[in-house]
Parts: C-alpha cells; sequence; structure tokens
C-alpha cells in the first residue's frame, strides 16, 4: 500500500512538473511574439506594453494572440495572420524579404555612396594644379608680402 502511494505522489508530481513546463513554453511564446507586434491604436508602443488608458486594440489583439498560441500555431502563421487582419505595420520590424530588404539596405547604401562622394571631392581638390598669378609674377616672397603689408598700413592707419 505505501508503494502504491508513493508512485501515485511521484506519478502526480511529474504530471504537475509537466504542466508547469508546458505552460512557461506557451508564456515565452506569448511574450516573444508580443513583442513582435505593435498595437495598432496609434501609441507606437509594443502590443504587450501598451499602456493606453481605454485602448480597444490591446486587449483584442492580446487575446487573439492568446488563441493562436493556444491553438499551436507557428510563429510565422501567427505574424501572418496579425498582417493579414492589420497591415504590414503590425509588425515591429519589417520583414526581409522583396521591398523590404530595400528599406534595411537602403540607408546603408546612402552612407556608402555618400562617403565615397565626399573622397573623391576632396582628391580632385588636392590633385587640382595649382593657380599662376595672370600678371605672370611667380609667388610672393616674405619681404615683398611685408612690404605689402606695410604699405596696407599705412593706408589703412592701422
Amino acid at each position: 500500500m505505501r508503494n502504491l502511494l508513493l508512485k501515485a505522489a511521484q506519478l502526480t508530481f511529474l504530471i504537475a512538473a509537466l504542466f508547469a513546463f508546458l505552460g512557461t513554453d506557451q508564456d515565452a511564446r506569448f511574450q516573444t511574439l508580443g513583442h513582435k507586434v505593435m498595437c495598432v491604436c496609434g501609441c507606437n508602443q509594443v502590443l504587450l506594453e501598451c499602456n493606453h488608458v481605454g485602448c480597444t486594440y490591446s486587449d483584442r489583439m492580446r487575446g487573439e494572440l492568446a488563441s493562436y498560441v493556444d491553438r499551436g500555431d507557428s510563429d510565422d502563421l501567427t505574424l501572418q495572420a496579425f498582417v493579414q487582419k492589420y497591415g504590414p505595420t503590425v509588425l515591429i520590424a519589417p520583414t526581409t524579404t522583396g521591398f523590404n530588404r530595400v528599406a534595411w539596405v537602403m540607408p546603408y547604401l546612402v552612407l556608402v555612396l555618400g562617403l565615397t562622394t565626399v573622397v573623391l571631392i576632396v582628391r580632385t581638390w588636392r590633385t587640382r594644379p595649382q593657380t599662376i598669378p595672370a600678371s605672370g609674377m611667380g609667388p610672393v616672397s616674405n619681404l615683398e608680402l611685408e612690404r605689402y603689408r606695410e604699405q596696407a598700413r599705412k593706408d589703412t592707419q592701422v
């Protein structure tokens, strides 16, 4: 009798542990998926963190998310269901397919092209030939430059 009672206690403990671990897996999926979706009420917050007073969307969307997780739908299927119902702006990050791939790449491409343009312009400026004065005089020596400065001081009385 004592052996039977011990086996029943072990079986009860095993079943309770199994339900506890399965529940945390679904809770973890719910949390993960809830942080990949935005609330569509206009608050621009993550669905699970929407604290908009009187928000009618967040409660309904959380219920839909919970039903998808309870049904055992895959993560991709759940996210696609939200996209079909609320549009692509419901996702926190755009997908990496089609035109959205361009949206991920374009800022980096523009940055690289801009930096390349600046480098080419600076190189062009540095390698252009020296200008020679039209009068045919060569560069001004320091002695002549001092004489011109002295003349400018006299003329401006500074």
